[in-house]
Formats: structure tokens, C-alpha cells, sequence
């Protein structure tokens, strides 16, 4: 492609990549270009639940009660974010990518929790055969999608799906191991 071309392109994915960081959740990454995965939901119960229950599968991770179903990944903890929220990482099974994650929970109205999560890989990447949508939704998705809940069953609904260019949101991807 001419450098005009390259430009042009490199422009766009800057301001796909922006447009994760309108959440306020967004952990960043130190690539200019990276893929990356935003999903809003809303998920019956309390958010208290909903966050008891992200802890658990991390906290679960270690005695084997629960594992990551996309391709063995391990989370841990970073730190609280203001209101409740978690910023969170995720190594591949091989141990060679780690990505960012961070999750907001505001309670609603109507009994239910409103769940923002961004996650972004770390280092250049474009395709991620939906490794960022996979990174959050395993951690919220409940028995009804097929995944094995710690501490709470959670019916969730998501709202929105919006991975980055190029990047992919196959729910069907994140049950591989």
C-alpha cells in the first residue's frame, strides 16, 4: 500500500482503539495499535453478586475448582478501581500474552446490575480470534451459556458486543481448551 494508504489505515484503528477508552474502564496498552473487546450487559441480581463472583473464579483458579475454558488462560487480580470496578490480567495458557481487563458494575433501577468490561491486548495485535471478548465473558458468563459459575449462577444479557477492527466476539471461541 502507498504510505498515504498506510496512514489512512493506521489513523482508523487509532480511533477503533479510542473508542474503548470512552468506558472508563479501559486498562490502555503501551501498542498504538492492539485489539481489543468492549461489552455492556446486564445481568440479573445484585452487583454485588455479579463481583463476588468474578473473584471467585480467580480465586477458584488455584485449587482447580474453576479454569479458564479458553485455552487455559490464568487471570489475577491487579487492583480495585473506583466504585467497585476491577482491573484484572489474563496470561495465555503458554504463558506468552497477557492482556488488561477492566470491569464496572453499577447497580440499576430495576434490580439488576449493569456491567461494563474493556480488555486489550498488551502488545501489536490486530486478530485475536476473540481472545478480548472471551477474556471478560468468562469471567461473568453463566450454566445457561454453557460455562461452570463458582459462586453464582448469573443471567446475563449482553447489550453490546464491540471488539476492535479486526478482532473477533465468538462465544463459541471461548469454550476451547
Amino acid at each position: 500500500p502507498s504510505c498515504l494508504q498506510w496512514v489512512m489505515r493506521t489513523a482508523a484503528l487509532a480511533v477503533v482503539s479510542l473508542g474503548a477508552a470512552a468506558l472508563g474502564v479501559c486498562p490502555g496498552s503501551p501498542s498504538f495499535v492492539h485489539a481489543s473487546c468492549e461489552i455492556k450487559a446486564e445481568v440479573d441480581g445484585p452487583c454485588k453478586a455479579v463481583r463476588q463472583e468474578v473473584l471467585a473464579r480467580l480465586g477458584a483458579q488455584a485449587s482447580g475448582a474453576w479454569h479458564d475454558p479458553h485455552n487455559n488462560g490464568t487471570y489475577t487480580y491487579d487492583r480495585g478501581l473506583p466504585d467497585g470496578g476491577l482491573s484484572l490480567s489474563r496470561t495465555t495458557g503458554t504463558g506468552q500474552y497477557t492482556d488488561k481487563l477492566g470491569l464496572g458494575f453499577t447497580p440499576t433501577s430495576n434490580a439488576t446490575c449493569a456491567l461494563e468490561g474493556c480488555s486489550e491486548s498488551q502488545v501489536l495485535s490486530v486478530l485475536d480470534f476473540s481472545t478480548n471478548c472471551c477474556n471478560l465473558r468468562m469471567l461473568y458468563c453463566g450454566s445457561a451459556e454453557g460455562c461452570r459459575p463458582v459462586a453464582h449462577d448469573l443471567t446475563v444479557r449482553e447489550v453490546s458486543v464491540a471488539p476492535s477492527w479486526g478482532a473477533g466476539s465468538d462465544m463459541g471461541a471461548c469454550l476451547t481448551v
